[in-house]
């Protein structure tokens, strides 16, 4: 397993986190989303290490934007 800490920025409501987890959450091998909507951190729990490129994207598809780390 791998886990990794994102931070992403404009979430405001659980609409917010519903649309990041679900959207992170089809990435290949994504086991678990977890955000903390006060800090805007992300955890994702994955099989192995997931590229930050494909988080971004995910991040962007759910209308939101991932802060370089």
């Amino acid at each position: 397993m791998a886990e990794s800490t994102y931070t992403v920025k404009g979430m405001t409501c659980g609409h917010c986190v519903s649309s990041v987890t679900e959207e992170v959450g089809q990435i290949s091998g994504v086991r678990q989303v977890d955000v903390d909507l006060p800090t805007g951190k992300v955890t994702v729990t994955s099989d192995a290490p997931v590229s930050q490129e494909a988080v971004r994207a995910a991040v962007t598809e759910a209308g939101y934007e991932l802060v370089a780390s």
